[in-house]
């Protein structure tokens, strides 16, 4: 896989966050309607859609509309694309040992 950094960048932004992180654990647990981050949230509706936007942009939570209200999730598709990224950015297997970038 190529690593698309402009991509990668988003979806780390998605995680530099205290209250998307509490809102991925919500998450987790199945889809929630906006009303009900609202409520565990304990934050106005303007901050809660920055988030989710922020979470939706970044392709790890999908939200779907239903009457006035919308209801989010985990993707499971952004999550894996995540995963690889992580893999792609930290795997130290590909060094050469005992090279010195000043040799």
């Amino acid at each position: 896989m190529e690593l698309d950094v402009k991509k990668t960048a988003i979806i780390f932004k998605a995680f530099c966050d205290e209250n998307r992180i509490k809102i991925l654990q919500l998450l987790s647990g199945g889809e929630k309607c906006a009303c009900k981050l609202l409520k565990e949230m304990n934050i106005t509706q303007p901050t809660l859609s920055h988030h989710m936007k922020i979470l939706c942009d970044s392709g790890i939570v999908e939200g779907r509309k239903e009457g006035k209200w919308m209801h989010y999730s985990i993707s499971k598709e952004g999550t894996e694309y995540a995963r690889k990224c992580f893999d792609i950015l930290t795997d130290t297997g590909c060094a050469i040992e005992n090279q010195s970038c000043c040799e």
